[in-house]
């Protein structure tokens, strides 16, 4: 968007997260105000995200950037591509009262609005709290002790694609909240099957991108711990939600990350973003005024 003025001469004037375009010799330019050019440039950003969204079905949005957020007041969407060509398996970290369970949620409305209708999500909740009470008579929701039987489903998947014996590609997506107090609670009972499960989470990290199988794990902190061989490296989208302790960044990712992030604090719904190791965000989640708007969505998907 130009500002053209009588002279025809156009000043462009470059400044964080805007292109400000003034016209030289006008008065009334000379101290735009910078809401002004925040509402001038959304208009450039809502084309270029539709562009985008338009250009790839498997795109979703994750959240906004925060300093977007607060520093303007403007919702700049963080997209991110989920389809087969990149690492889409997701990490969310973050301690009670963080908004992490509320994120799992979006998560899946997410993934679902950007998948086909062939793709199967199978959602195990260890907590079996209220937060996902309207699931429990899907097909595809396993309580408790049932999280392991959703993750030998997807494994046994899995390994037909991989044998041959499935050609099939459409998407399959095994999510799990609170994996570590799921894996703590296996290794109380039978520590035999807590190794055997920590083993099929790690090989379905390392080889289930390429024929599209994603695990979304939900956890208070990312300990290695509980992911062998590590295979914590393999989750190409990382969220720590919340006022987290420098450990818990610790876990998930490099150093030079963790010196930007500095004293910065976060309330529930924000924090850290990593994709795919490399690209550092700082996110705010949007809250969702009315959550039963997401919940046919996700009771159709698991159903």
């Amino acid at each position: 968007m130009l500002f053209r003025s009588r002279t025809s001469k156009i000043v462009i004037i470059n400044k964080p997260y805007y292109n400000y375009y003034q016209r030289s010799g006008s008065i009334q330019n000379g101290e735009f105000n910078e809401r002004r050019f925040a509402i001038l440039q959304t208009a450039r950003l809502c084309i270029d995200i539709a562009a985008v969204l338009g250009k790839e079905k498997q795109n979703i949005i994750l959240g906004n950037e925060y300093d977007w957020w607060y520093g303007y007041g403007i919702k700049k969407p963080i997209i991110t591509d989920i389809s087969p060509k990149t690492n889409s398996h997701i990490l969310i970290c973050g301690l009670s009262g963080s908004g992490k369970s509320f994120s799992v949620l979006r998560c899946l409305r997410e993934l679902i609005q950007a998948g086909s209708l062939q793709d199967e999500y199978y959602f195990g909740d260890f907590k079996q709290d209220d937060t996902f009470a309207f699931l429990r008579k899907c097909s595809r929701y396993y309580p408790y002790k049932r999280v392991l039987d959703a993750l030998n489903i997807v494994y046994e998947k899995m390994h037909r694609r991989q044998s041959g014996e499935d050609k099939s590609r459409y998407g399959v997506t095994l999510i799990i909240d609170e994996y570590v107090a799921f894996i703590l609670a296996l290794q109380s009972e039978d520590k035999k099957k807590a190794t055997e499960a920590m083993s099929k989470i790690s090989e379905l990290l390392m080889v289930g991108r390429s024929l599209s199988v994603r695990a979304v794990l939900a956890l208070q902190r990312g300990d290695a711990k509980v992911f062998e061989n590590g295979a914590r490296i393999n989750f190409g989208i990382i969220l720590v939600l919340g006022s987290a302790l420098k450990s818990s960044y610790e876990m998930v990712m490099p150093k030079e990350f963790i010196e930007e992030i500095g004293e910065r604090k976060f309330k529930a719904g924000e924090g850290i973003l990593l994709l795919q190791g490399s690209e550092l965000h700082f996110i705010k989640i949007p809250i969702v005024r009315n959550i039963e708007e997401m919940q046919p969505l996700c009771i159709q998907a698991l159903s």
